[in-house]
């Protein structure tokens, strides 16, 4: 990950984030992926054409959105003066996979809904302090932002 300052102003100056990924596929299912030192298997489970090498495109995006929350309710929490000794997520997603496989087109390819259920642990914090911090939680999550909003993706051949 890549950080860049964009300006000197204020103690707080704005930085841009660039992350890359790297990939390349293994079979039609299996993707061996690289981000930073990071390596890991992007699969498929073997009724789709898999290896059950690693979780699924699907599985790693809601994976991603449970380590961004984690992570961003923890800062909130801290900038708050909260004590957040720990937290539980569970997240489930829910699709028509029949775009994806061709069978049908009447549903978009996503998850039609995912319902995220955060159980946090604080210490001495009141039901508002709680509501506040899980309405910040959300709106701040850059993950939360990405499946929620329409970020611009540009796919090309290159």
């Amino acid at each position: 990950m890549e950080v860049k300052k964009l300006n000197n102003s204020g103690a707080a100056a704005a930085k841009q984030v660039n992350v890359s990924v790297h990939a390349k596929s293994e079979t039609p299912a299996r993707l061996k992926i690289q981000s930073g030192k990071f390596k890991m298997i992007i699969d498929e489970p073997e009724h789709m054409g898999g290896t059950d090498l690693g979780p699924s495109p699907i599985q790693v995006l809601l994976m991603s959105l449970a380590g961004c929350l984690n992570v961003t309710g923890h800062e909130i929490a801290r900038q708050k003066g909260l004590k957040l000794k720990g937290m539980k997520i569970d997240i489930n997603g829910s699709m028509n996979p029949c775009n994806f496989m061709g069978c049908s087109f009447d549903e978009r390819a996503g998850f039609q809904t995912i319902r995220v259920s955060i159980k946090p642990d604080f210490e001495n914090v009141t039901e508002e302090e709680i509501s506040a911090w899980l309405k910040e939680t959300e709106s701040r999550c850059p993950v939360t932002d990405n499946i929620k909003e329409g970020t611009q993706i540009d796919v090309m051949v290159k």
